[in-house]
């Protein structure tokens, strides 16, 4: 009971990091923009975390030898299977990031945040088809709440023109391909841990982005303090931390659950624009954090939700 317990303590802290350390993301890709395009934010975002969880790797490689203590976690046997899970999970989430950062280009922040965290709809769909996953009536009523209350975020300020409207449909893509890496992910861990998905992740996206980038973008690098810096804060906090947290989650939570839980980055990305660009939050945005928070209350409440994808990882 005590060991439920405790994996719930830290499932939920996982997911609250993850959220804090994610809403900061669309921020920093913005300030990239100056210097690069969406392949070129993209690469450097994963070689710098792929960098940083291999150094972390050999780090505890060298803790545990010189501690006598032999780490089994890395030592599972690959399948074939496994290698195309990984292969598959890095081209999902390098699309997902990629048309995200394109989204941005061509919309607002809110629109593009807002439409990126649709991904409950596809989540919930997705684990049906795929994973024989159930929700009853009031998780279903919950997750309608939470997304009708993130579309009001962007309602002052979503006029639709041509760009307006690609760059909208563009972040709307993104949701899908989320969505699809949670579900990936989700059956992977229950074999590898957070760390090793993670590296994989990265390795063979940086790998995959590094002809597209070479190909369509002008520089490789970023050019600038502020760009650098960005791409290292993208690379360390959006990638590493925030990613970590989240996959780590996924072991006490469903995919479905934890999407619906990140409709709460749309608001926190608005309130660090509020700090950081004093960009106003009418009554309108006050009201529709109630409902977002409402709506995920509805849906949490249902117990079931809490043993849906706990499978942990062997």
């Amino acid at each position: 009971m005590m060991s439920t317990k405790h994996s719930a303590v830290w499932g939920s802290s996982s997911l609250a990091i993850a959220i804090f350390a994610l809403s900061s993301s669309p921020i920093l890709t913005r300030i990239t923009e100056h210097d690069m395009g969406p392949y070129g934010t993209i690469f450097n975002r994963f070689w710098i975390a792929s960098l940083a969880l291999g150094l972390g790797k050999v780090v505890k490689l060298l803790w545990d030898k010189q501690s006598g203590r032999l780490s089994t976690t890395d030592n599972k046997a690959y399948t074939v299977q496994d290698f195309f899970s990984l292969f598959l999970v890095a081209s999902l989430d390098s699309i997902c990031l990629v048309t995200w950062a394109w989204s941005l280009t061509k919309t607002s922040v809110a629109n593009s945040n807002l439409l990126h965290n649709t991904t409950p709809i596809f989540a919930a769909v997705g684990g049906w088809l795929l994973l024989s996953q159930s929700f009853n009536r009031r998780f279903l009523i919950g997750m309608i709440l939470a997304l009708g209350g993130t579309f009001l975020i962007g309602f002052n300020d979503f006029h639709i023109d041509r760009d307006t409207l690609i760059g909208d449909s563009v972040a709307l893509l993104s949701a899908l391909f989320y969505a699809a890496t949670l579900l990936v992910t989700e059956h992977l861990r229950v074999k590898f841990d957070t760390s090793t998905i993670l590296l994989w992740l990265y390795t063979l996206g940086g790998l995959l982005l590094l002809p597209l980038t070479l190909l369509f973008e002008d520089r490789l690098f970023p050019a600038s303090f502020s760009s650098w810096s960005a791409v290292i804060g993208l690379g360390l906090c959006g990638s590493i931390i925030g990613l970590g947290a989240l996959f780590y989650s996924l072991k006490q939570f469903s995919s479905s659950f934890v999407s619906l839980i990140l409709l709460l980055e749309p608001m926190i990305a608005a309130v660090l624009a509020w700090l950081i660009f004093a960009e106003k939050l009418s009554w309108l945005n006050g009201l529709t954090f109630i409902i977002v928070l409402s709506g995920i209350y509805l849906a949490k409440s249902d117990g079931e939700l809490d043993n849906i994808g706990s499978t942990e990882a062997t």
